[in-house]
């Protein structure tokens, strides 16, 4: 007796838009929560090597929690790519100035570091305030 492995055809996928509301959420346990949606971990058709994931919108981005001193003290860090040239902020000042990149961020490092996870980045929507442009995709509610 031979068990085939199962494959999921591109047909097969069917792919739900969902709406997270990240208010009061701590930050990494609704990251690792979006990520295993967008690789679709949660649907018997997972393949670690297609993208059977679906999309996922999240409200209120400015409103996330952290635990400790990570307001201050967590740092992100981009280059210009001239010499001397990095730029760091803190947690706070990201906050402030652009909410969505915080759980952008998080979530990207928890997803496949290739094409893969490129592809599956694509599917993540983050919004600060309540509304969001994808009503027509009709979102289900997504309870953490």
């Amino acid at each position: 007796m031979r068990i085939k492995t199962y494959t999921p055809k591109p047909e097969d996928i069917q792919r739900e838009w969902f709406v997270i509301d990240a208010k009061d959420q701590t930050l990494g346990r609704l990251a690792t929560q979006i990520a295993q949606i967008l690789r679709g971990k949660h649907k018997p058709i997972f393949s670690p090597h297609m993208d059977v994931g679906d999309f996922v919108i999240v409200i209120n981005c400015e409103k996330i929690r952290v635990t400790g001193n990570k307001l201050d003290d967590k740092r992100y860090y981009r280059h210009s790519g001239y010499p001397g040239g990095i730029r760091s902020v803190t947690l706070r000042q990201q906050l402030d100035k652009f909410p969505d990149r915080v759980i952008r961020t998080a979530v990207r490092g928890m997803l496949p570091k290739n094409k893969l996870g490129r592809q599956m980045i694509k599917k993540l929507k983050v919004y600060a305030g309540e509304n969001h442009p994808h009503q027509a995709q009709k979102p289900k509610v997504f309870e953490l």
